[in-house]
């Protein structure tokens, strides 16, 4: 077996445990792009067509999966990736751009166009992690004209906080760390910018762990309290309820249930208590999810 055919057999295999059936119209294998020109690709005299096109239920191009063999960074593919973006995006009157894998059976990059920068991931979002990621680019709103309720928080240094976060969020940045001292509110900080994202359509569901299961408490409780008619869920026994848009567990809870869940299923991972313990203990699980994350942390 050539390197070439069994990067694409790792890459099948991995596609296929996120939901994606090979032989199913959602996943278009060597995909001729309508109305495209013919290019050279990479100077090997091939027709310059995507390796893979993951659709929605209608036909409609969600992604590009472009495969690269194991021995080649895959993310030498990005411009040729783009291309067939950008051409798939005319071709269907797309309103978003295609998202983008880059891939080698090994290593699988995620390519956010125009928000983010390619990143390494654990794995292929799945057709509703993608259909969700267009409805949200769909209908996005600037985060600095979505005004934060002040129900949630009043102080000015609280309001300060969830600025600095959504002025970054728009500028590409995707990790952030909050440090307030004891009993200043901040997990009524991190309620405000739950708010403010889901207003601003940049997130739909939300992880918030804790360490503690009283603090997993007073969270729901906020939660309810200052979101009222979200739908909030306890994470417990290694189950997530697929209704509910916010989950809230410990650190424990959702290590028995991560597994079952995709790299894209969280918009927004919020992390109480994110000390370098803990995260250091729960790393595999922080990791697997590719979403924005926000740690919280108290001074003494």
């Amino acid at each position: 077996m050539t390197p070439e055919a069994d990067a694409r057999l790792k890459i099948d295999i991995q596609l296929k445990a996120a939901g994606w059936g090979i032989a199913s119209r959602i996943i278009r294998e060597e995909f001729h792009i309508p109305g495209s020109a013919y290019v050279a690709g990479e100077g090997d005299g091939s027709e310059n067509i995507p390796d893979y096109v993951l659709t929605d239920p209608h036909e409609q191009p969600l992604a590009v999966v472009e495969a690269k063999h194991a021995r080649r960074d895959p993310r030498n593919a990005t411009r040729q990736a783009s291309d067939y973006g950008d051409e798939l995006r005319e071709a269907f009157k797309l309103p978003f751009h295609p998202y983008l894998f880059l891939a080698n059976g090994h290593e699988t990059y995620f390519w956010h166009r125009p928000l983010y920068t390619p990143r390494r991931i654990a794995g292929f979002y799945t057709q509703a992690d993608l259909e969700r990621l267009r409805f949200l680019d769909t209908h996005r709103q600037p985060l600095d004209a979505t005004p934060i309720n002040e129900r949630i928080i009043d102080r000015a240094y609280q309001h300060e906080a969830v600025r600095q976060i959504t002025q970054r969020l728009t500028s590409g940045h995707r990790q952030f760390l909050l440090v307030l001292a004891t009993g200043t509110g901040k997990t009524r900080v991190a309620i405000a910018l739950i708010d403010v994202l889901l207003r601003a359509r940049w997130a739909q569901r939300i992880l918030f762990l804790a360490d503690r299961r009283e603090l997993v408490r007073q969270a729901i409780d906020a939660c309810k309290e200052h979101l009222p008619g979200l739908a909030v869920s306890r994470i417990e026994e290694g189950k997530v309820d697929p209704a509910a848009r916010i989950h809230i567990g410990t650190y424990p809870a959702m290590m028995a249930a991560y597994g079952q869940l995709s790299p894209g299923y969280y918009d927004l991972v919020i992390a109480d208590e994110s000390h370098r313990s803990i995260y250091s203990r729960y790393r595999t699980l922080l990791d697997h999810f590719d979403s924005l994350r926000l740690g919280l942390t108290a001074t003494p």
